[in-house]
């Protein structure tokens, strides 16, 4: 079984503030899947072929493409803007 220390240990590292109750549920749910994962670890895999499904994977994204608006809609969609400067958004910082 995990410590109490390092339930601790990871709470500490993951930034999280943990009471005592907390430690002790943790204590024994993060116990209970580190033993899931050693039983994990006993399953015989040899004889599965891991290259077999590589050749199926498809890419997900899309292509970028510009949508064109017409000075229409680009004046109505500024319309709605809440705060724009010489017809830029304006949005708070981010970085």
């Amino acid at each position: 079984m995990i410590s109490k220390e390092e339930v601790k240990r990871i709470a500490q590292l993951a930034r999280i503030k943990l009471n005592s109750e907390e430690v002790l549920k943790f204590q024994k749910e993060l116990s209970l899947i580190l033993d899931y994962i050693e039983q994990l670890k006993e399953v015989d895999i040899s004889k599965i072929d891991l290259k077999k499904n590589l050749g199926k994977a498809q890419s997900v994204t899309r292509e970028d493409k510009e949508i064109k608006k017409s000075p229409e809609q680009a004046s109505k969609l500024m319309e709605l803007v809440p705060d724009k400067k010489d017809n830029y958004l304006k949005t708070k910082k981010i970085l």
